[in-house]
């Protein structure tokens, strides 16, 4: 009990001997410093508007818009108003306006607009906040929806005439630049910090073979693996190694159904956490494309349970949707519900200028025979893809009746063909 009442004695009478110290004028107090930047995260996206004649007429105050980009942390999107947004012009001007199109609050920013010369000599129209000092700052967004532009951005009589209407067709370039404030103090010390190499060393580990406990015979070829690390990625090898009715002990595994490059290619990355490079993965036939092996890869992904390979897989086929891959990559997404993938290949199929060549291939033979309620799916597809093009000419000759038809399509043929399937 000495030892705390020493230190206490020992704290008073230090702190008795500093406080006169802390009032002498002549001690020196340390320095510091700070500093604030303010700056701008600057991003482009460049619009193009093709068949701009289509869009007149539409009304005043609506407009079509381009995909939303991300600059700064938010997204954006321009809006082309054809007819004007300010309802007093009568469609005299065509109106642009740049838009926040997430959740925002209080963004500030600065904005570039630029009309392209398509007629080569440069002579592009821009509106910039970029090159001159404003008076009152950048522009503030309060919320989502807020926007900047112009509601006379040109004359449309004077823009129908110009250089900046080509083959019916308008170019747009945009930028933003999203302002962000920091502060900065002195910095203690500086150190680099190497990104995480655990991937790689984890897939050194499996190709060295080293302190291996298990082995699959996958076909002609077997692999070595680690129990433990296939246990902690995968659901369905933990509860074969370690489940109710697991057996830890077991060290060799023969599985079925998987392509031995597939398998490997699998492995590699339950171990890295990436995609495979194809240079990795030997042995896969010859003959077929990367299409067809990302296929069987996300085949199985979903049997093992790897979520991420098996959106990793969806994301690239979605990339790779080709007229003579859409159809097996269609049934694909139907026996493994990805969704995404589904879309993006009903979409595809029932496109007129592609539908009748899918229905050609032998994967869509396929697709009859395995999934045949998606034919149901691709007619309704169809239909609002139909629909869709069907709705500027609409808009435009309500009351003809000699208005062009689409492109034919066979689905007449799609018709008669789920009928069969479906009885």
């Amino acid at each position: 009990m000495a030892c705390p009442n020493i230190l206490m004695a020992n704290l008073d009478t230090d702190s008795a001997e500093t406080k006169p110290r802390s009032l002498n004028p002549n001690q020196e107090t340390p320095s510091s410093s700070s500093r604030s930047i303010n700056e701008t995260v600057n991003g482009s996206h460049e619009y193009t508007i093709k068949g701009y004649s289509l869009a007149k007429g539409m009304g005043t105050g609506k407009y079509i818009q381009s995909d939303t980009f991300t600059v700064g942390g938010y997204d954006w999107a321009i809006y082309f108003y054809p007819d004007g947004k300010n309802p007093e012009d009568s469609s005299v001007y065509v109106s642009v306006f740049i838009a926040l199109a997430s959740e925002g609050t209080d963004v500030r920013a600065l904005f570039e607009l630029t009309l392209l010369d398509q007629s080569g000599k440069g002579k592009h129209k821009v509106h910039s906040h970029f090159d001159r000092a404003l008076e009152s700052g950048p522009y503030t967004l309060k919320y989502r929806g807020s926007m900047w532009g112009y509601k006379r951005f040109f004359k449309r009589s004077t823009l129908e005439c110009s250089d900046f209407l080509k083959d019916d067709c308008l170019a747009m370039h945009c930028t933003v630049g999203v302002v962000r404030s920091r502060t900065e103090g002195p910095k203690r010390c500086s150190v680099t910090v190497p990104p995480s190499d655990m991937g790689q060393s984890l897939k050194t580990l499996l190709k060295s073979g080293t302190a291996t406990d298990v082995t699959f015979e996958v076909g002609d070829e077997t692999f070595k693996a680690h129990k433990l690390v296939l246990a902690a990625r995968s659901p369905v090898f933990r509860a074969q190694f370690f489940g109710l009715v697991g057996d830890p002990n077991m060290d060799k595994v023969v599985t079925e159904d998987v392509e031995p490059s597939v398998f490997k290619a699998m492995l590699l990355f339950m171990y890295s956490d990436e995609l495979p490079d194809a240079n990795e993965v030997s042995g896969f036939d010859s003959s077929c494309s990367s299409t067809v092996m990302v296929q069987h890869l996300l085949a199985a992904s979903d049997r093992f349970g790897l979520d991420r390979l098996k959106f990793l897989c969806e994301a690239k086929l979605c990339e790779a949707v080709t007229t003579d891959t859409v159809a097996t990559t269609l049934a694909l997404a139907e026996q493994h519900s990805c969704s995404q993938l589904k879309t993006v290949c009903l979409k595809y199929a029932a496109k007129p200028g592609n539908l009748g060549a899918v229905m050609q291939t032998e994967g869509f033979a396929y697709l009859e025979e395995s999934c045949p309620s998606l034919l149901s799916e691709l007619l309704e597809t169809i239909a609002v893809v139909d629909d869709e093009s069907r709705q500027p000419s609409k808009k435009r000759h309500p009351n003809s009746s000699n208005s062009s038809p689409p492109d034919e399509v066979p689905v007449d043929a799609i018709a008669r063909r789920t009928r069969r399937r479906l009885q």
